[in-house]
């Protein structure tokens, strides 16, 4: 699962999500977060973007609520680091499962130095999916706004998979899970249909006309920075 979140293949279910949003990552961070930085990955599960991060030159420190996680996350949301010292903070498809957003957005508030970096994802569209809760969908206005409520400033928003490839990835996902239950054949099938109705969502997001996609996303990563003291 750790390769195919930062390298996923065509039969992937979410290729066409997780490969442009590692690229993005992997751009944003070349051009915005100095080399030698400390990043932490708020709510890093099992580190898939560590490789990436460390072939970059970054300090990747991956953070969770998870008792095996290098950096644990306590009760109150706090990473046992020093205020300031994260010249990046990661957040990939995290916010929807926070439900304090107050206090998840405070501790990036608090780790990040006065000329930090937040890059953050999360979904504008998809299905229901508790890791262990799921709370919410944005769209790209009101992603921006709560976090400028919490004093966090959106400087650009990225829109990955628009409102054509998104149903067509719903679609793929049912139907690979009907298949995957299937005895002997059920991998190989699920990843035939994968690796065809990914490339059908690639062509329909092409021609999805540009704010339509930027609007309706199924996923928005955006770069930001906190509000100054």
């Amino acid at each position: 699962m750790r390769a195919s979140r930062s390298s996923p293949r065509i039969w992937d279910t979410d290729w066409l999500v997780l490969k442009p949003l590692a690229q993005l990552l992997r751009t944003e961070v070349g051009s915005h977060v100095r080399p030698g930085s400390i990043m932490v990955d708020l709510g890093c599960g099992d580190m898939p973007y560590a490789g990436m991060m460390r072939e970059l030159d970054i300090d990747y420190r991956g953070a969770d609520i998870d008792d095996d996680a290098v950096l644990k996350i306590d009760r109150d949301g706090r990473v046992p680091l020093a205020d300031g010292v994260a010249g990046a903070v990661l957040s990939v498809q995290v916010l929807e499962h926070v439900r304090d957003l107050d206090s998840y957005c405070s501790e990036i508030r608090r780790l990040l130095s006065d000329d930090g970096v937040l890059l953050l994802s999360t979904h504008g569209t998809w299905l229901y999916h508790p890791h262990p809760e799921d709370h919410r969908r944005w769209t790209r206005t009101g992603l921006a706004a709560d976090l400028s409520d919490r004093g966090i400033i959106v400087e650009e928003t990225h829109a990955i998979a628009g409102p054509l490839a998104t149903t067509t990835l719903i679609r793929m996902t049912a139907f690979a899970f009907f298949l995957r239950r299937l005895p002997i054949v059920g991998g190989v099938l699920a990843g035939l249909v994968a690796a065809l109705m990914n490339l059908r969502a690639k062509m329909e997001d092409r021609i999805t006309p540009k704010q339509v996609r930027d609007d309706n996303a199924c996923v928005f990563l955006v770069r930001a920075r906190k509000a100054p003291a």
